[in-house]
C-alpha cells in the first residue's frame, strides 16, 4: 500500500475508542530527535505538529507536522502536550 507522510497516524497509550480521542484534537505534538551536530548549546531537535481527527474507531489519531517526519521516525514515540486545552 502507499504511505503519504503528510498525515502521520499516532496510537495514544489510554485511549480505546474513537470518543476519548476526540479529547486530543487540537493538541500539540512534539516528535523529540537527537541530531550529531550541536544547535543552540543542544543535540536534541523537535518537530512540531498538531491532533487533527480520529483515524477509525479504536483511539488512534491522525496528525499533522509543520514538515513532513522522515521515514526512521515511524513508529518512534512522540510526545503529546496537554495544551492548547478547552477545559
Amino acid at each position: 500500500s502507499n504511505s503519504y507522510a503528510n498525515c502521520t497516524l499516532l496510537k495514544l497509550d489510554g485511549v480505546r475508542t474513537r470518543e476519548d480521542a476526540a479529547w486530543y484534537f487540537g493538541k500539540r505534538v512534539a516528535y523529540v530527535y537527537k541530531a550529531k551536530k550541536e544547535v543552540k548549546n543542544s543535540k536534541f531537535r523537535v518537530m512540531w505538529g498538531k491532533v487533527r481527527r480520529a483515524h477509525g474507531n479504536s483511539g488512534v489519531v491522525r496528525a499533522k507536522f509543520r514538515k513532513n517526519i522522515p521515514p526512521r521516525a515511524f513508529g518512534a514515540p512522540c510526545r503529546i502536550m496537554m495544551y492548547p486545552s478547552s477545559i
